[in-house]
């Protein structure tokens, strides 16, 4: 769509989000005025961008290029980072908060933003050299650039480990081969940080660029979720990179799992956001529709599906709060983070799924949201650790044993 195009379909669905969000147990009392102040920007910035717009997009499987500038000028991208590298400077809430609301807006957008913030800008932040923090850092954090996250493997999720991308040491270079996929933000990006191994298998983070020789980032096509992001693979045929592209604050798997903690906790925030936009609609829905007489709220069986579904998203609410003061405090776990993730993501799922039964055959037109958040989240998921791999972490903390092998 060209800019005339966008404008008009913002104007015409200019007050289509009406959204007012669930606090029944006065949480927002916990939050300081900074972080309500965040919230009611990114909101503002969602109804007012990617609410009138996001199901021409979804449908049209396409992603929207010309907001990656307004989330770096909202603040969206690395909000966590200190603010001498282009971030924010906030904490974890504000950066939850943040990705909550994005979320509520869509998934794929959150998405779009989760990568950017805690798997590209973070691990250059925490394990990258002074140069590389200057260099790619604020252009990240405006939206400049777009980069993306390379880890996963064609044969190779879960185990992050056995992956069999590879650089070896030319001398004034590395020579890369190896493929990655399932990658966000993949056909658009300017930087890719690279998980791979060397001559001696250990990993590595190292920054490859676009326009190396022999780096592609061939679309992933045919998804019936997360339509409006954009996914691809990362193919590297004996591509050049500059030693100073190689990450030197780590070594070994350590770093691209302590990047996936960060996403995950930012997914354990967005996942209500979608939650809340489905019961929030659920509950208009139900004052509105009309059957046998009255308005279909008055029935027990649907009274019975809001209490529920108010009730987890209250719950979610105050783990991911405490769980953001544990991560201020540089206290939170992976079990921890596997644990929010995980509850929060089904918890939406399942909110999603009987908010679509309420709104009957509506529910699955673009008209209403809970469709789209459904097919969603059915990639959130699974993607930063499926929901089965989040039970094997939790219990390993519990039990000592390690049930992946």
């Amino acid at each position: 769509m060209n800019s005339t195009d966008i404008a008009d379909l913002k104007q015409k669905n200019k007050d289509r989000d009406q959204f007012e969000h669930p606090d029944f147990y006065l949480l927002d009392e916990l939050l300081t005025e900074e972080h309500k102040l965040i919230r009611g920007s990114v909101r503002d910035w969602v109804k007012r961008e990617i609410s009138p717009i996001i199901e021409h997009f979804c449908q049209k499987a396409e992603f929207p290029k010309h907001i990656v500038k307004g989330l770096g000028d909202a603040g969206c991208f690395g909000p966590q980072i200190p603010s001498e590298y282009g971030g924010g400077g906030l904490d974890y809430i504000s950066y939850g908060l943040a990705m909550q609301e994005l979320e509520r807006g869509d998934s794929g957008i959150r998405s779009t933003a989760s990568v950017q913030g805690s798997l590209v800008m973070y691990p250059i932040f925490k394990f990258g050299s002074e140069e590389q923090k200057m260099k790619y850092l604020p252009k990240l954090a405006s939206g400049e650039y777009l980069g993306c996250f390379g880890l996963t493997e064609p044969d190779h999720g879960s185990d992050p480990g056995g992956m069999i991308t590879r650089f070896e040491d030319k001398g004034d270079h590395y020579l890369l081969n190896g493929a990655k996929m399932w990658i966000s933000n993949a056909p658009f990006a300017d930087v890719a940080v690279v998980w791979a191994k060397n001559e001696e298998g250990i990993v590595h983070g190292l920054i490859v660029e676009r326009g190396m020789a022999g780096f592609t980032t061939p679309e992933t096509h045919g998804k019936w979720s997360l339509r409006a992001s954009a996914t691809g693979e990362l193919v590297f045929d004996n591509v050049k990179v500059p030693k100073e592209n190689l990450m030197p604050g780590v070594k070994g798997l350590k770093g691209p799992l302590t990047c996936l903690n960060s996403a995950r906790y930012g997914i354990s925030w967005g996942a209500i956001g979608a939650a809340m936009d489905c019961y929030v609609s659920a509950v208009k829905y139900s004052k509105e529709r009309i059957q046998f007489g009255k308005p279909i709220g008055g029935f027990q069986l649907q009274q019975k599906k809001l209490a529920e579904m108010l009730t987890e998203i209250t719950k979610a609410q105050l783990l991911t709060w405490r769980l953001g003061v544990l991560m201020n405090e540089n206290r939170a776990t992976p079990a921890q983070i596997s644990m929010a993730k995980r509850n929060n993501v089904e918890m939406a799922l399942n909110i999603a799924r009987e908010a679509r039964q309420m709104h009957g055959g509506m529910g699955i037109t673009g008209e209403y949201p809970m469709m789209r958040h459904m097919a969603n989240l059915e990639s959130v998921v699974t993607y930063e650790g499926t929901h089965d791999i989040h039970l094997l972490i939790l219990g390993m903390e519990i039990t000592g044993e390690n049930a992946f092998v």
